[in-house]
């Protein structure tokens, strides 16, 4: 039987110079209040001392404050007092939309001539001309529309691929890193941020090329790479967008315009009701069209000239007479730029007043639209996440002095105005879009 002896530890000594102070004495309630009003009143004497913020001064910034007279802040002389600081600045409108970017002219943001190059707010010497060229387009507006945005930058990204492969000259490196790191990010940072913020299409495209980029086989060589990636790019190309279209089309012609003497209001441009009205053409389906245009870009006539080559009967308005054509119409049609989570659709500028008239004379509100502009987000309204367009567009009054010009591209439109959603994978509510969005995206369940 074995005994433990314990070892005491020796306590540790105070220093001898350790001077413990008094405990604070217990305060009152009428004290402790006197005490917070001094401190406010502190507080506050210091504040209008200081109303050009920064620090509290010193005792010595105060005397020399009283002695030395405060001269003006004088620009370098190599800078002019006119020359903009950066391309990408917050809107000056103010209020709800100041933290939104403001719009830039492109003619500030290139220089156009024998060759096209940015002029400010971009570093373009490692992109590719090609990438700078549809920046260039998607600034200047000559390319509109979800479609249209994605199929322009995908088809930019084909296009260039091979020219990285003669300038990869290291056999070592990973190609994959190259393509990632030299094409993809830098561009879409550059359509971002310098040109045009980029859509929700163009996102999950993006998305989709990252992907597509990290499963390819590390040991394939450059060329390979990029034939497999092209490959990828013109099969989403097809099948998300083009395919989609079609299977929209054929759905809406056989489950939603199958009665006799349809009268269809439509609302500017959009390329998936073009397809439709093709469709129902095809079927020799008997319609009547009424479009629905609004100002600043009137984006409306061009959707009137396809409807006039298909030879349908059409009515064209503004949006400020659509309240006097509703006693006709029988179904409403509306493209859109994304349908978020919750069954909210955002659209160009005006869908949401279309939506909302029509639900008020109870005619079904039809959103048409691809899988692949599905966003996982949620938007309750309009102004948290949007896009500026040119002011100028508005009014070309050059006294601003007492207004201030605001031109918002997109508006949205709440699930309970909205029908039903025409997608490639049928017809769902507006409370669907989220299974959807389940069903595209397995690996996030």
């Amino acid at each position: 039987m074995s005994t433990e002896t314990k070892v005491e530890k020796p306590k540790k000594e105070k220093p001898a110079n350790l001077v413990i102070p008094p405990p604070k004495p217990k305060l009152s309630k009428a004290e402790r209040r006197a005490l917070q009003e001094q401190q406010r009143a502190a507080k506050s004497a210091l504040q209008q001392g200081n109303q050009g913020g920064g620090k509290p001064p010193t005792n010595e910034q105060k005397s020399s404050a009283t002695s030395t007279p405060k001269q003006p802040q004088q620009q370098p002389p190599n800078q002019p007092a006119d020359t903009p600081k950066t391309a990408t600045t917050r809107s000056t409108a103010g209020g709800l939309v100041s933290h939104l970017k403001a719009h830039q002219d492109p003619e500030l943001l290139f220089e156009t001539g024998a060759t096209l190059r940015a002029s400010i707010g971009a570093d373009t010497t490692q992109l590719h001309p090609a990438v700078v060229e549809t920046g260039y387009r998607f600034s200047t507006g000559q390319i509109r529309g979800g479609n249209a945005r994605c199929r322009a930058m995908l088809e930019t990204f084909a296009a260039i691929l091979p020219d990285y492969v003669n300038a990869s000259n290291s056999t070592d490196e990973d190609f994959r890193q190259t393509i990632d790191q030299m094409i993809l990010k830098p561009a879409f940072t550059y359509w971002t941020e310098h040109c045009r913020p980029h859509s929700v299409s163009m996102g999950n495209a993006f998305t989709f090329l990252k992907t597509a980029v990290a499963s390819l086989d590390r040991d394939l060589d450059a060329m390979a790479c990029v034939d497999k990636l092209q490959e990828s790019i013109h099969a989403y190309e097809r099948e998300r967008i083009e395919y989609a279209m079609a299977a929209i089309a054929d759905l809406t012609c056989q489950k939603l315009l199958r009665d006799r003497d349809e009268v269809l209001l439509v609302y500017g441009h959009s390329e998936v009701i073009t397809k439709i009205l093709q469709g129902a053409v095809s079927a020799c389906r008997q319609l009547r069209v009424i479009l629905v245009d609004s100002r600043p870009l009137l984006e409306g006539k061009k959707q009137l000239e396809k409807i006039r080559e298909l030879g349908i009967p059409c009515t064209y308005i503004l949006l400020n007479a659509m309240t006097y054509v509703f006693q006709d119409v029988t179904k409403v049609l509306l493209g859109t730029a994304a349908m978020m989570s919750d069954g909210s659709v955002m659209g160009r500028v005006g869908t949401a007043s279309v939506a909302m008239v029509a639900a008020a004379h109870n005619i079904p509100v039809l959103v048409c639209g691809e899988t692949y502009k599905i966003s996982n987000r949620v938007q309750l309204e309009s102004i948290t996440n949007n896009e500026l367009g040119d002011p100028n567009l508005v009014s070309t009054d050059g006294d601003t002095t007492n207004s201030k010009r605001l031109n918002l591209l997109y508006d949205l439109t709440p699930a309970s105005f909205v029908s039903g959603i025409v997608t490639e994978l049928g017809i769902v509510p507006p409370t669907s879009i989220a299974v959807l969005l389940r069903e595209m995206n397995p690996q996030e369940k």
